[in-house]
């Protein structure tokens, strides 16, 4: 295979390929698994769905041989962690990219080899579910292989742990040393291995009914009579959405093309509800059939975007600000209609967000009474505080708090700790429940179905409420920009230019002077309950206008990513405001955009 790259001069795919070894973070493993440029030896036969038959070679890519390390790595670590006497227990999950079952069911195999029992979803599943599955089944940890919404050539490895949140730094730093001490591809059979254990509809119905536990009024949904469209992008969103929905009441169709599980992705340039272009084929249905929401969720179901019917009846987009507004907004407004929040409890209630999450979100629990957390990005960060919350609770109260109905948990967390209302991140992730630890697509239609319900018990499309909320909250408008440089070459302009504004952070920018820079790489900054932010490659710079923005290199993608910020206090003519604010950002995004080529 590397002869074949000689051979023929692909120095470039050689250097993407080896330029460096897959290293294993907090998020596990991401990359390609299938190369640019792709040899005779990977293409082989072929594999489902147009594949080559085989991962690409490489030190740097997705394949066989970076997978066993990863998942060795973690073994020897739940080995450790379990002690000698119980064998450990992992779960594995996949979605319909490429290689995913393969990989899935190799993850399962080497776990049986080294000792461990191992459970196995029977097909494409989300990573929701796969973080539910560790919490119900007390697993020692838990991998879902997907790469979520990057593009068809990637796949990933994404790591779980006992308490089904993506494994945070505590336990990351001793299983990088596992995996870094693999050298060997060959591993020795134990003399006892474990079993391997196939999990299917039983799984599936538990998952659904935690679900259903998420509707605040599920009144509301019996006279809804809704027409949705949804459409999973050719992952694994359909399983257990459509379904549902259709149990609620609601007439859902789908995006046949698009319900087809197809690692290609072939219908969309990005199977991204973040991105309006994935959800054209949806949209175009719903004009067709008179729908009055879309709603799409990425490859492995963990993003959910939606498009809804305004006024006028057009179909228009919501921001990942907007959907995760007018959820947060609705769930405490209706939490203190239903009883579970009083003036006497409302110190116990919080949303949890990121930072780079929009501001209404800070001004909708202000105005509630209630508290709000920011986190840093990366859902982790909001799962920590869902297990420092459970943590709080004195356990000869909380016994065995996995086995406790949502009332009982939710009745121990008012009274001991903090009672999680609602927690998302602007990149369209969203979470209702702390039984699951990661943000999940299939409850967010679930809440989404339910606001969409409320809008139309009181004569309003969902546009008219996000305005009400801007009238009565402020009008806030996020805008997400980014820039793209691939291979190695692009990996080191990401890093230099990440580090500029560090080195070089500007005083004025766009005619605003800057009052406040937070280096989250290099300061100590805590957060709103007082716990010190781990570092992370962030910054982010307040203008004396009101207006702010934040740089960070992705973790997952290669791009340096950019947040912009505006925002306008309420009591003026809402359409005046947004015009203002539009224009205000528009402006900030061409001098960052002019002093990042300077850089």
């Amino acid at each position: 295979m590397v002869e074949e790259l000689i051979h023929t001069g692909a120095w470039e795919e050689l250097n993407d390929r080896f330029f460096k070894t897959l290293a294993f973070g907090t998020g596990g493993l991401r990359g390609r698994t299938i190369g640019r440029v792709i040899t005779k030896v990977e293409q082989g036969a072929g594999g489902p769905n147009g594949r080559p038959e085989h991962p690409c070679v490489g030190t740097a890519t997705m394949n066989f041989y970076n997978v066993s390390r990863a998942v060795r790595g973690l073994i020897a670590y739940t080995q450790k962690f379990a002690g000698p006497d119980r064998r450990p227990v992992l779960v594995f999950a996949h979605d319909t990219r490429h290689f995913s079952r393969d990989f899935a069911e190799f993850c399962a195999k080497v776990s049986a080899d080294l000792g461990c029992d191992a459970y196995l979803f029977e097909g494409p599943r989300s990573t929701p579910q796969l973080s539910f599955a560790v919490r119900e089944l007390r697993a020692d940890a838990g991998v879902v292989l997907t790469a979520s919404h990057n593009p068809a050539h990637d796949n990933g490895f994404k790591a779980y742990f006992n308490d089904g949140a993506q494994i945070v730094d505590v336990h990351a730093e001793s299983i990088i040393q596992e995996v870094n001490a693999i050298t060997e591809e060959h591993y020795d059979i134990v003399s006892n291995p474990g079993k391997i254990t196939i999990l299917g509809a039983e799984m599936d119905a538990r998952y659904t009914s935690l679900l259903k536990t998420l509707l605040l009024k599920p009144s509301l949904l019996e006279s809804a009579s809704t027409k949705v469209v949804f459409t999973n992008l050719h992952g694994t969103g359909g399983h257990i959405n459509v379904p549902m929905l259709r149990d609620f009441g609601f007439d859902v169709l789908t995006v046949p093309q698009q319900d087809i599980q197809d690692g290609r992705f072939p219908t969309v340039e990005s199977p991204n509800p973040e991105n309006g272009p994935a959800l054209k084929m949806a949209i175009d249905l719903a004009e067709q059939t008179g729908a009055e929401i879309v709603i799409g969720t990425d490859p492995d179901a963990d993003r959910m975007g939606v498009a809804v019917r305004d006024a006028a009846g057009k179909m228009v987009l919501l921001t990942g600000n907007q959907i995760g507004s007018l959820i947060a907004w609705y769930r405490l407004k209706t939490c203190f209609e239903i009883g579970w929040l009083t003036n006497a409890n409302r110190n116990r209630a919080v949303l949890v967000k990121t930072y780079v999450t929009t501001e209404l979100q800070r001004a909708i629990a202000d105005g509630f009474g209630v508290g709000i957390v920011d986190t840093l990005t990366g859902f982790k960060y909001i799962a920590a505080k869902l297990r420092k919350y459970e943590e709080a609770i004195p356990v000869d109260k909380k016994g065995d708090y996995r086995s406790l109905t949502e009332a009982q948990t939710r009745a121990l967390r008012l009274e001991y700790s903090r009672f999680f209302v609602f927690g998302g991140e602007e990149s369209y992730g969203y979470l209702g429940s702390d039984a699951v630890r990661d943000k999940d697509a299939n409850g967010a239609a679930v809440m989404f179905a339910e606001v969409a319900a409320y809008a139309k018990s009181v004569g309003k499309t969902l546009p008219e409420l996000m305005d009400e909320i801007y009238i009565e909250f402020g009008y806030y408008l996020e805008i997400g920009k980014s820039l793209v440089m691939e291979g190695a070459d692009g990996a080191a302009k990401i890093q230099n230019l990440a580090s500029s504004y560090a080195q070089n952070p500007p005083t004025e920018v766009d005619g605003s002077a800057v009052v406040r820079i937070r280096d989250f790489a290099k300061q100590d900054l805590f957060d709103q309950e007082g716990d010190l932010l781990p570092k992370e490659k962030m910054l982010f710079v307040d203008l004396e206008d009101g207006r702010s923005f934040a740089v960070r290199p992705s973790g997952t993608e290669p791009k340096i990513k950019y947040y912009l910020f505006g925002k306008h206090a309420p009591g003026s003519d809402l359409t005046v405001q947004k015009t203002a604010v539009e224009n205000s950002l528009a402006s900030l995004w061409a001098w960052i955009e002019a002093d990042a080529a300077k850089r």
